[in-house]
């Protein structure tokens, strides 16, 4: 199954596993990392943005794949679409249906408001449910969330929303306790405390897991309370633009039936957009580990409706990916693998950094280390860096792995890798959406009544995320949309319904002097061979 050459480095590995496992690589420097990042982190590669012709961040760079849909063709003729026949009339309508739009939907819920959930796939079909390290929150006697928010600040490049990390790190506690009640299995000690771990970038162990089926774990429980309140889920069902009032608020949205392309109309009083991220949009040609259905269709449904986008040229490439085999290219490797003691190995069987430095800067080193220095192991698919998962078992002891991770001993099981002997070839993978949609601490976007959660977010970790954050946001801000949505609902009064800003929008694309082919928000990725 392996090349020579993957046989001949790996038996490297394999005889510098004892040294490498207590060597302990130093840190880098700020100045390090800055040269480093500039120098090999895809979000530097000035050839791979364009600048923005329209709408609220004209003049901004934004990546090429998401610029051709932000400056695309709606998929609505508005002269065509009757909002006088309306199908659904809710006070909160939750577009997406992962972990975000499932805590909004239950916070609308417990506020009296009448809620509704309308997802292009299924609820949970979403990143929540592939996420597997854990979730952050600082509920340790050495730790606190001020300790958090310095750890999250300056892995973000000291350029998240102050109000917005804030928030985040000083509920995560009372998120933990909320998803713990709720049902979610978390990991713990026979006395009940909940085992922590040390993530990238933390300079404590806050990171909670349930093994490495972190996310899934943590759908279920949302997904299951959900459809026990009975609140209305609309599956197989995208919101292909959203509708405002003839004030400019935010007043529902145009759905368009997955199955039978049937179009309908939901009015609402509030809207909340919580459709995750862009991973297969593919930019720069990377692979993913995002579902199948993330395709930035918030960003795009929020941008014709004039919300203004933060950070939308930054995103985050998970430093291990699967490089091999070829059937789960891209599949996320959890960083909890390194956070148990697995070290990143070059060709020649040498540790060339630091485990935990946060995902960035490990991304930046991976391609580095297979690029000038050309250390990378070369596969039949392209090329990657050893993790050695041996290591864990040889720190930890037998059996670490199997009670852990087992879900990684699984997905390697099913290619006949057993990765409690064999290492892993990893690359940098696509994986999270830094930039978003532009909110205030209570939610909304400079749209009134447009809140945001999730994924589709901008500005609450900055440049760079931290592992753990991600769990936790989706919590935190899809509770904080759920409940802040359903209260001003109670003193919305929707006025007449307008898609007149889809033709704004277009008019201002022809001035500017855009002509596209491309409709969007594009729904669903293409896989299919063209001649």
């Amino acid at each position: 199954m392996y090349t020579k050459e993957m046989l001949e480095s790996m038996k490297k590995v394999e005889a510098n596993r004892a040294a490498n496992a207590v060597m302990e690589p130093r840190r880098m420097t700020a100045e390090e990392k800055d040269t480093l990042l500039k120098t090999y982190h895809p979000d530097y590669r000035q050839e791979e943005f364009d600048v923005l012709a329209v709408g609220p961040n004209k003049g901004e760079k934004v990546p090429k794949e998401l610029a051709a849909l932000l400056q695309a063709n709606s998929r609505i003729d508005p002269a065509k679409i009757d909002l006088s026949h309306v199908d659904y009339d809710v006070d909160v309508l939750i577009i997406g249906g992962g972990g975000a739009g499932a805590s909004a939907a239950i916070e609308a819920d417990n506020a009296g408001a009448k809620a509704m959930i309308v997802t292009k796939l299924r609820i949970g079909d979403a990143n929540t449910m592939m996420a597997e390290g854990g979730i952050q929150a600082a509920d340790k006697p050495n730790d606190s969330p001020a300790i958090h928010y310095l750890d999250a600040f300056g892995g973000g490049h000291f350029a998240a929303k102050p109000e917005l990390l804030y928030k985040l790190v000083n509920e995560a506690p009372e998120a933990i306790q909320w998803l713990n009640n709720l049902g979610v299995e978390f990991d713990k000690a026979p006395d009940g405390t909940m085992i922590t771990t040390h993530g990238g970038g933390t300079s404590r162990k806050r990171m909670h897991a349930a093994k490495d089926y972190s996310g899934a774990e943590i759908m279920r429980t949302l997904r299951d309370e959900v459809l026990n309140r009975g609140i209305p889920v609309v599956d197989f069902t995208a919101a292909i633009e959203l509708i405002l009032d003839k004030n400019g608020n935010a007043a529902g949205a145009v759905l368009l039936n997955m199955e039978t392309q049937e179009i309908l109309i939901a009015r609402a009083k509030t809207v909340i957009i919580s459709t995750g991220g862009a991973g297969r949009l593919h930019y720069q040609g990377f692979p993913t580990s995002n579902h199948y259905g993330a395709t930035a269709d918030g960003l795009i449904l929020a941008y014709r409706a004039g919300a203004k986008l933060l950070y939308p040229d930054t995103l985050q490439y998970h430093p291990t990916g699967a490089a091999y085999p070829e059937q789960i290219f891209g599949a996320l490797v959890t960083e909890k693998v390194r956070s148990l003691g697995a070290k990143l190995i070059n060709v020649d069987g040498e540790v060339f950094m630091h485990p935990l430095e946060t995902r960035d800067v490990s991304a930046a080193s991976i391609i580095r280390e297979c690029s000038d220095r050309g250390k990378g192991v070369t596969t039949p698919e392209g090329v990657g860096v050893w993790l050695d998962t041996p290591m864990i078992e040889l720190k930890g002891g037998e059996g670490t792995i199997e009670k852990r991770i087992p879900a990684m001993l699984r997905m390697f099981g099913k290619y006949d890798i057993d990765i409690r002997k064999e290492p892993i070839l990893v690359y940098p993978t696509l994986h999270y959406q830094n930039g978003g949609i532009d909110i205030a601490s209570d939610g909304q976007s400079n749209v009134e009544n447009l809140f945001v959660a999730g994924e589709a977010v901008g500005g609450i970790h900055g440049r760079n995320r931290l592992m753990g954050n991600s769990l936790l946001d989706i919590i935190v801000f899809g509770r904080n949309a759920g409940r802040n949505a359903a209260e001003k609902s109670k003193g919305v009064q929707v006025s007449e319904l307008t898609l007149a800003h889809v033709d704004a929008y277009k008019k201002e694309m022809e001035e500017a002097g855009i002509h596209s082919d491309i409709v969007s928000p594009k729904l669903l990725p293409d896989y299919r061979r063209h001649q």
